[in-house]
């Protein structure tokens, strides 16, 4: 029986490297971060998820500041958010890798004004406060400076204060704000009541944003090999949405409480796809990365390429 004994053996590593290869995903639920309903509305309406082989649920909110702070407790497994918020989140500790870009719409991003504003162009912010939401390190920040630069204004010669876009809209909309950087949805709703744009981010800003992981849920191999099946869905999802505008504008419109009309003012500009993270992409916010770190924006500096993980999302 001498025979049996190396037979066993090569069959119990062809067992183990079976287990290894393809882990059991039914006892997995991944808990997928989103930001104002974006990715929800995307996933739902282009419907990728029925034979997801694992549970999952969302978590949504209103802004960056909140969802990594979130990431930062292990209270979501995936998040998604502008270059400039990731690099604000990795700067301070929260345990995240890069996994996929998603390429943005730098329309998306904007500085607004009432209608009836004497203010018409980014000069006339000299001495007027801007808010900016959703916090110090996100991505209408760093169009608000981009745009300041662009104008040859001092950043220091506009005061800066940071609201969540939820209360910056209710006071916008009340007549109690000069000025304001926001993003989508709450840009296209305030543009589509009459706001009036001073400046998008097109030509300024990276216009990237970015599928995160948190560290602990990649190093455990079931909940990895999820999130490698979940970034391929949504890319699936995002080629889904470009082909069939108007189905997804009618989810996006619903899942938002918006009305049509107001959602279609957002969805063509939400994204022109999910990709592998590119050496480009890394090099583009790098820069940012830079920048932001000789502001004393961030409160370390960011290796971009250190904090993403191109096993994940491969084509």
């Amino acid at each position: 029986m001498k025979w049996l004994k190396p037979v066993v053996s090569t069959l119990l590593l062809c067992a183990a490297f079976s287990s290894q290869a393809a882990p059991d995903l039914s006892k997995v639920t991944l808990v997928l971060g989103d930001q104002a309903r974006n990715l929800r509305s995307l996933i739902e309406a282009a419907d990728v998820m029925k034979d997801a082989p694992y549970q999952y649920r969302w978590a949504n909110f209103q802004g960056a500041a909140p969802l990594f702070e979130a990431q930062r407790a292990g209270a979501v497994d995936t998040s998604y958010a502008g270059d400039l918020p990731v690099l604000m989140a990795a700067s301070g500790g929260v345990p995240l890798k890069i996994i996929a870009t998603n390429v943005g719409d730098a329309g998306s991003n904007g500085v607004i004004v009432p209608a009836d504003s004497p203010i018409h162009s980014v000069k006339d912010l000299v001495g007027k406060e801007v808010v900016v939401s959703s916090a110090r390190g996100s991505i209408s920040q760093h169009l608000l400076y981009e745009a300041l630069q662009e104008a040859q204004v001092k950043r220091d010669a506009v005061p800066v204060r940071f609201v969540l876009p939820t209360d910056a809209s209710a006071a916008f909309n009340s007549g109690q704000i000069a000025a304001w950087a926001t993003f989508d949805p709450y840009l296209g709703i305030a543009e589509q009541h009459g706001a009036r744009l001073l400046r998008d981010g097109k030509g300024l800003t990276t216009a990237l944003s970015f599928v995160t992981a948190t560290q602990s849920s990649l190093d455990d191999p079931a909940k990895r090999a999820a999130i490698v099946d979940f970034t391929h869905r949504l890319a699936k999802a995002r080629e889904w949405a470009l082909e069939h505008p108007q189905q997804y504008n009618a989810v996006y419109a619903q899942l938002t409480r918006l009305s049509p009309e107001d959602a279609q003012k957002i969805t063509p500009r939400i994204s022109h796809g999910v990709r592998g993270v590119t050496a480009e992409d890394v090099a583009k916010v790098q820069k940012v990365s830079d920048l932001f770190s000789e502001l004393k924006i961030l409160p370390n500096k960011v290796d971009v390429q250190a904090i993403t993980d191109n096993s994940v999302f491969t084509q």
